[in-house]
């Protein structure tokens, strides 16, 4: 019986990494609800072995029902009659199967039925979900929703609404509009406060996951006059009260098995979430930053999946008299996605850890006063967290979807035709690298931490861990690339040119997400011990030094006054 847990190394390398016992001693409160709860762990060994259980069920749950009914899924799709969606067989039994093993609401807190898991294992699962049935990590992974609901609602809110979610009710987060896509300033949808104290919602939502959801997440405009973000503020929305219908379910290309709905809200009862006019400016963000973790989890995955249906082609297929991965053209093709995926999952779970961290301190905060020492702490880690995330979202919906290309390209022809699941893998990774964020906007986000000096310091960290023999070659690779990036960095900022700086951004970024998974590859593979990781951390490096050169070569190329020669 295919377990997509057990089969993967890797994800338990992960799982084993050093800060591990710093985040369960935090997330747990030094074990403290082992007296109210039988199932809390009583210390890290016995937390570490929970965490395993649990990914054991979801890999044996990916094996098998989620990865059987992909395909059925994505022929039969959702529908939507009298403005409600109906999800597709195979969908409804997968929702199912989490439900019965316990899988919703896993980073809950145990108080409102949730296991009160670490990001870390969380994240890990969805990566092993989305190897099985990428559209349906969506309708699973939108529990993260939860996350947001726990950090910014009132305690009432928490206590009506995450039981639910534990439970196996599904959410979603309603913020795109037909005039506001990546624009969120642009939203209209208007919220109107009533007498006794709710409020109702007017207007369309497009482009919403899961858009017929039992909880719905809300950015509207609750102050007339306002055309900014300023003027927004975020809702609950609770299918029981009624007033949001579905207009339809939007055609896709990929992750067909997902419903993305447009959505009419006609005087829909809501409730404020937080405080007014916070609704952009600080929640969605937040919200934002954890979806993006999820879509990179989720590319990852695709990652995953795509390496390894081009791996067993690779060894089945035979051409003049032999497997076509006897040829050095496909050994190549399949160790540059392996180092892909491998760059991708250490970025990935790197920035996992860091956000663990840093909420875990958020968490104990609302408690009590947090030391001098814990407040360095989570503004330590919340900057690391930030940094990273916007590399792990672009760099990794990136790396999958040239993971699916290849994919095909191994397959050839037969990779063409629908008979292979490769074909369905290429579709539905298109869309990682577009929503919660499009790779130009994690650019956006992640330049600021070029030019601040947050990657630099990362590097500088990295620089001082150990590094095996087998790899020190790499590593002196590695430090001439650090050099290079200081001299990109520093050639852009005396420009003095805005413009030139927003128009090179994306290959200074690009510049430090292969020099950060390369140390991080090379540090895995040494700490692990893993001879896999290693390959991959010196296929990696030339990948990365041949890429760096590339970049290297167009800023020598393209001064500031050269910028006419780009205009549309």
């Amino acid at each position: 019986m295919a377990n997509f847990y057990n089969d993967n190394p890797d994800l338990k390398l992960h799982l084993q990494h050093p800060l591990m016992r710093k985040i369960v001693a935090l997330k747990e409160r030094d074990f403290a609800d082992a007296e109210k709860f039988d199932y809390a762990p009583l210390n890290f060994d016995d937390a570490m072995d929970n965490y395993n259980r649990v990914l054991e069920i979801v890999g044996e749950l990916c094996g098998t029902t989620i990865a059987d009914n992909a395909e059925g899924v994505d022929h039969d799709g959702p529908t939507v009659a009298n403005g409600r969606v109906t999800y597709a067989p195979g969908t409804q039994e997968n929702l199912e199967g989490c439900r019965k093993a316990g899988l919703m609401g896993m980073s809950m807190p145990r108080r409102f039925g949730g296991l009160n898991f670490p990001i870390t294992p969380y994240i890990m699962a969805a990566d092993i979900v989305s190897r099985a049935d990428t559209g349906f990590e969506n309708l699973w992974g939108l529990q993260d929703c939860a996350e947001t609901l726990y950090e910014f609602g009132s305690e009432d809110q928490r206590e009506r609404f995450i039981p639910r979610v534990c439970a196996g009710e599904t959410m979603s987060m309603d913020l795109t509009e037909p005039d506001a896509g990546s624009d969120l300033q642009s939203v209209m949808l208007k919220a109107t406060e009533q007498p006794d104290g709710t409020w109702l919602l007017n207007g369309v939502k497009r482009f919403i996951t899961n858009g017929d959801a039992d909880i719905h997440l809300v950015l509207a405009r609750s102050e007339d006059g306002t055309k900014d973000g300023r003027g927004l503020s975020m809702f609950i929305y609770d299918k029981r009260q009624g007033g949001v219908n579905v207009r339809r379910i939007e055609n896709k290309l990929g992750i067909k098995g997902s419903p993305t709905c447009e959505l009419v809200y006609k005087n829909a009862k809501a409730e404020l979430c937080g405080s007014r006019r916070l609704g952009l400016i600080k929640y969605v963000m937040a919200l934002m930053n954890g979806a993006r973790l999820g879509i990179a989890a989720q590319s990852v995955g695709v990652s995953e999946i795509a390496y390894r249906e081009a791996y067993a082609y690779a060894r089945d297929r035979k051409q003049f008299g032999k497997a076509i991965i006897e040829f050095p053209a496909v050994r190549e093709i399949l160790a540059n996605m392996k180092a892909k995926l491998d760059a991708s999952r250490c970025l990935l779970y790197e920035t996992s850890r860091y956000v663990d961290l840093y909420k875990a301190y958020e968490d104990i905060a609302r408690e009590r006063t947090l030391t001098p020492e814990e407040r360095a702490e989570m503004k330590l880690y919340n900057k690391l967290a930030d940094a990273c995330t916007p590399l792990a979202k672009g760099l990794t919906s990136e790396y999958c979807n040239q993971n699916a290309y290849d994919c095909i390209q191994i397959h050839g022809g037969s990779g063409f035709m629908k008979d292979y699941a490769c074909e369905r893998v290429y579709r539905d990774a298109r869309i990682t690298s577009i929503y919660e964020g499009t790779t130009q906007l994690q650019v956006v986000a992640a330049i600021r931490h070029v030019f601040t000096g947050t990657y630099a310091q990362l590097m500088a960290n990295y620089a001082q861990m150990e590094i095996s023999d087998e790899l020190k070659e790499q590593k002196t690779i590695v430090e001439g690339l650090v050099a290079k990036y200081e001299e990109a960095v520093k050639k852009v900022h005396e420009s003095g040119d805005s413009c030139y700086t927003d128009f090179m951004a994306r290959h200074l970024v690009e510049i430090a997400g292969d020099i950060v998974m390369s140390y991080l590859l090379m540090t895995d593979a040494t700490r692990y011990s893993s001879e896999s990781l290693t390959r991959s951390a010196k296929v990696y490096v030339n990948l990365a030094a041949a890429d760096v050169a590339k970049h290297m070569a167009f800023l020598a190329t393209v001064a500031p006054a050269d910028m006419s020669q780009y205009n549309a």
